[in-house]
């Protein structure tokens, strides 16, 4: 196509080739005034800075991976500076003189960065970038401008542009600002591949769950997993929010790095300033050795403060010190040790009305709420529930190398009870049921005695006729041939006695001809233990 120039590689031009197209351009400069040029050049760049940008330039390129950068400006100087410079970066390379052309390079493919000029021939800048953000909404534009105020460029940014350069600038900010925006870039897809992973249960650090709740929760870590910033992690006992500080940190830049969890309510308040910043030989009787704090054992990965709500108020003074600091001193010593270690905490205990109360510092309060993530709790997503049950019968099927499943009224009572326990008490009960379970599928028989009472209290009566409705059917003729097996004919004969005795499941039992424990066994073989008259 005329007037483009194609450019790809990261070897394709070196800082001295970029150096003598900046003198170049200084000379056009010299030559016919900054204020002359009506679509502004670029400017200055030293060799050595060139050299030392070029070296940076490669190794991002290894980091970001290849992204496709079109470049959009009718003067051919500066866009072929563009290009090159972008190149040199390596990005893949495109330039256009105008918008058609532009929007013709875009049909033919993937453009991950525009480097926009918004005074151009074929209808403009502004009008191809609202077509970009329309058709291509993933698309970072970068705008550039030659007027000496900036109010096109606050039009380009409401509009939909990341960033822009004010013509003539630098060759040093044209490679800032495409490197800023290519780590943005990245780091975008990063996010999307992190939240498709932990959507599809793909993500380090066991989260499961598809609800509206998990999205959400997903959205969150996909984008504060790649920060350094603290966060602070809410939810009630059970909700696994120790799971999530793992997915922040597993799934963050720091994942080789230690994660190192620290229980702040169970460490014994005498012992706690040691275990967290460490202390000197002889600091106090008993410490016949040094020993390292828990922040300081970090070492650029992260410290999860788990129940930071428990620490005592003197501990919190110290603790906000060393975040503020990102020092520690050990007990008994007289120097500090820098830390560097990421800091996540949690609680299940309302912060904010605790620093109201005077029980936690607001100061420490406002240092680790910088981002906070809340749990939904299990009975805010009971679309959840059956997930995570089979989830974590799969689990308990690796260890054991047995294959079980779940009763239809079991995962029905599972799916109504409410969980306080939360995710913690719904692996409890699959595990105890796994324990308990005489055969390939479990029964409500199975599951801990809180499940059983509230099914109780739901009605037991009704929801076991409920159950027995289809077996009555098909005994009553409802299969396709007529024929009924022998042991549907039992189970009908056992549930309607019961019934008709009113749950008297001893009198049943000897009408039956059959004793009292196989009455039992036939009764949690249906899924039923309680009801029928009781």
């Amino acid at each position: 196509m005329d007037g483009m120039l194609r450019t790809t590689g990261t070897g394709a031009r070196d800082a001295g080739e970029v150096q003598v197209l900046s003198e170049r351009l200084e000379l056009k400069v010299a030559n016919e005034g900054v204020g002359d040029s009506p679509s502004g050049v670029l400017i200055g760049v030293s060799p050595v800075g060139a050299s030392a940008e070029h070296t940076q330039s490669v190794d991002l390129a290894e980091h970001l991976g290849l992204l496709h950068v079109l470049v959009v400006d009718d003067d051919d100087a500066v866009r072929k500076a563009c290009c090159q410079i972008a190149a040199g970066m390596g990005f893949e390379v495109v330039g256009a003189e105008s918008a058609t052309a532009a929007r013709e390079i875009m049909k033919q493919r993937r453009i991950d960065l525009l480097l926009l000029d918004l005074k151009l021939p074929g209808g403009g800048g502004l009008a191809l970038l609202e077509q970009v953000k329309a058709l291509h909404p993933d698309t970072a534009v970068i705008v550039m401008t030659a007027f000496a105020t900036v109010s096109s460029a606050v039009e380009a940014m409401r509009i939909g542009a990341g960033d822009y350069l004010t013509k003539p600038f630098a060759l040093e900010e044209l490679t800032a600002v495409l490197e800023r925006t290519g780590q943005q870039l990245h780091m975008d897809v990063q996010s999307r591949q992190l939240r498709e992973r932990l959507r599809t249960q793909q993500g380090m650090g066991g989260l499961v769950g598809r609800s509206p709740g998990m999205e959400k929760l997903y959205r969150i870590l996909s984008k504060v997993a790649y920060s350094t910033h603290p966060v602070l992690i809410l939810g009630e006992s059970g909700t696994g929010k120790e799971l999530v500080a793992r997915s922040i940190h597993f799934n963050g830049p720091n994942a080789a790095k230690p994660f190192v969890p620290v229980d702040c309510g169970s460490l014994v308040p005498t012992l706690i300033e040691s275990e967290l910043f460490g202390h000197v030989k002889g600091a106090f009787t008993g410490a016949d050795r040094a020993k390292e704090g828990l922040l300081a054992s970090a070492d650029g990965g992260t410290v999860f403060l788990d129940e930071v709500g428990e620490l005592p108020l003197d501990l919190q003074a110290k603790l906000l010190r060393a975040l503020q600091e990102k020092e520690v001193r050990p007990v008994g010593a007289t120097q500090a040790k820098p830390i560097s270690a990421r800091v996540l905490a949690a609680t299940n205990r309302d912060l904010a009305l605790m620093v109201e109360q005077g029980r936690f510092r607001k100061d420490l309060y406002f240092r680790l709420n910088v981002v906070n993530l809340r749990i939904p709790p299990l009975r805010d997503r009971r679309d959840d529930i059956a997930v995570l049950a089979t989830h974590f019968l799969a689990q308990m099927e690796k260890e054991s190398g047995v294959v079980r499943s779940f009763s239809d009224s079991m995962l029905r009572v599972m799916a109504e009870y409410d969980w306080p326990g939360n995710v913690r008490e719904l692996e409890n009960a699959i595990e105890r049921a796994c324990a308990l379970s005489s055969g390939p599928v479990l029964h409500m028989g199975d599951l801990p005695t809180q499940l059983q009472d509230f099914r109780l209290h739901q009605g037991p009566a009704i929801q076991v006729v409920e159950e027995a409705m289809p077996e009555r059917r098909e005994v009553m003729g409802a299969t396709q041939d007529g024929i009924v097996s022998i042991a549907e004919m039992e189970k009908h004969a056992i549930l309607g006695t019961i019934r008709q005795l009113k749950g008297d499941k001893l009198m049943a039992a000897k009408l039956l001809g059959i004793g009292k424990t196989t009455l039992y066994r036939k009764l949690k073989e249906y899924g039923i233990t309680e009801g029928l008259g009781d």
